[in-house]
């Protein structure tokens, strides 16, 4: 009976959408791309709709404050006092936090929500594995100390304010572990479940989810953020973005995501319409398989790539506003990034390059997602990689599809995006410059990267507790990766979205998760 009621609004909130030229006071509607998505569990869900649904349906211990990211702050967790050997951290929990199926948070649920991570050990489980936990071991580093506090320990050398950033990301989300429990299947600790469903305490929870279609979310009004202002959250898969950006300026959509730059320029001046350009830590690279082929694997080629890479040509001319040229694994804005760009396009010199590595007719496919800007900048990219002599064949898909095939080694090359996990510098050195060789599918992982050296440098700028030395270790790894590796690092984001100019309250801030809609109001 729920499902059909749920079935029901879904459809009802989609014909009043698509029938009116004003959306329902009580909902706010979101047209934007959906297809990425293929998992609403935090410990599964990886892909920007499903990271930006997650802050407003789960809360985590402690999170970071949107307008200053590097400050975690309290949330379903009141204090925090780290052990005396740093290797341990006991919080104490919100005594009147419950989630939205009326179920008091216990320990036992922030212990089932961390443990059930690492024994799933799907692809956001390398942010917790860092600890040194693994599916056998887990169980013995999360205890329940008394009925408001549970302690978390490790045996890896990092620093506890190194863990409170892990603590801090979208997997680590607390979930309810009676209500997930009681949906779990043949021994999935609910993943199937949850992949449609929610079980957290956030000021929204999942309503209905149709994948690649719809997801609406309903207030949850008992939530310890308190209740939002809004009833419903209506997020519609729209593919096209004229066609989004068409819904937004006829006032059949509140807010219109993924927009390009000609869509953007198409809203300006418009009645009823505001735009902006979110600075986000989010990076666009090429990314070579090393175990595809000789060719793939040469240092030569990734080289010659940096100079096929038309920077400014894209940032600037192609997708105005949209990206500013970054060549460094670390977003600008973070502890210690490198904002150096030393690559320009040169198609001459990435032609002696190839010429002197004896690499002749070089060609390659490259897959990305079929939504702007991948495929702008990948066709962007055909015609400047041809002037130095190397074909490209643009494969577009589905971005679930492409991204499967990627973690699969299926695949050339590719041009996909990579947005931070949590605010510290080693959600990117922990990705691009980390192969740990246990099936953690990091970026490395998937471009078959085998990189001991790299691994060994990105462990010990965690355990460096002192702030300075901390920089300068990541400082030197991205300086070795801008010279060799296979990716070639060359766009940061900025978000460009339309909203209606009667909403107030949407905030946004730096790093993928963070969206909120509580305080959204018309």
């Amino acid at each position: 009976m729920k499902k059909i009621v749920a079935s029901l609004l879904a459809m009802s909130l989609t014909a009043a959408f698509a029938a009116q030229a004003a959306t329902p006071k009580d909902t706010l509607v979101i047209a934007q791309s959906t297809d990425d998505a293929d998992s609403f569990d935090p410990a599964k869900g990886f892909e920007l709709t499903s990271v930006q649904t997650f802050t407003n349906i789960y809360q985590r211990l402690v999170q970071s404050d949107p307008q200053n990211p590097t400050d975690l702050k309290p949330t379903l967790a009141t204090s925090w006092q780290p052990g005396s050997d740093n290797r341990s951290l006991t919080f104490e929990l919100r005594k009147d936090a419950k989630f939205s199926t009326g179920n008091p948070l216990r320990p036992e649920d922030v212990i089932f929500s961390l443990g059930r991570v690492v024994k799933l050990n799907l692809d956001p489980a390398f942010i917790l594995t860092q600890l040194g936990w693994t599916k056998e071991n887990v169980d013995g580093f999360l205890k329940k100390v008394d009925d408001n506090h549970v302690q978390i320990s490790w045996t890896a050398n990092v620093s506890p304010t190194y863990v409170l950033s892990l603590l801090s990301a979208p997997v680590s989300s607390i979930v309810d572990e009676k209500t997930v429990m009681a949906n779990e299947k043949n021994g999935d600790l609910g993943n199937g479940w949850l992949a449609t469903h929610s079980a957290g305490s956030g000021p929204y929870q999942i309503r209905k989810v149709v994948l690649h279609q719809v997801v609406l979310l309903s207030a949850n009004p008992t939530s310890p953020a308190g209740a939002p202002k809004l009833k419903n959250i209506l997020i519609k898969n729209v593919p096209e973005p004229a066609a989004r950006r068409l819904l937004l300026e006829q006032g059949d959509a509140d807010i219109a995501r993924n927009l390009g730059a000609d869509q953007i320029a198409a809203l300006k001046g418009k009645a009823g319409v505001k735009t902006e350009a979110i600075p986000m830590a989010s990076l666009y690279y090429i990314q070579f398989n090393v175990g595809g082929n000789e060719t793939l694997k040469n240092p030569a080629l990734w080289e010659a790539a940096r100079y096929l890479f038309d920077y400014k040509g894209i940032a600037s001319d192609l997708l105005k506003g949209q990206f500013d040229v970054h060549q460094t694994f670390l977003p600008k804005g973070f502890l210690g990034a490198v904002n150096d760009t030393p690559y320009s396009y040169d198609p001459e010199k990435a032609k002696a390059i190839l010429q002197k590595a004896g690499l002749t007719n070089v060609s390659f496919d490259l897959s990305t997602s079929n939504q702007p800007p991948y495929l702008d900048i990948a066709q962007a990219l055909q015609g400047s990689f041809a002037k130095g002599g190397v074909k490209i064949n643009v494969q577009p898909g589905l971005s679930s599809e492409v991204s499967t095939n990627v973690k699969a080694h299926k695949y050339q090359a590719t041009l996909n995006a990579w947005g931070a996990d949590y605010f510290d510098p080693n959600t990117n050195a922990a990705s691009f410059a980390y192969n740990p060789e246990d099936g953690s599918k990091t970026i490395a992982y998937r471009s078959d990267w085998h990189i001991p050296e790299l691994n060994k440098q990105v462990l010990a700028a965690t355990a460096e507790s002192d702030p300075q030395k901390r920089v300068a270790l990541y400082k030197t790894m991205q300086e070795s990766v801008l010279k060799n590796s296979p990716y070639v690092i060359g766009l940061q984001a900025r978000n460009l979205i339309a909203l209606r100019d009667n909403l107030q309250g949407y905030v946004q801030g730096i790093n993928p998760d963070m969206v909120y809609y509580a305080q959204v109001s018309k």
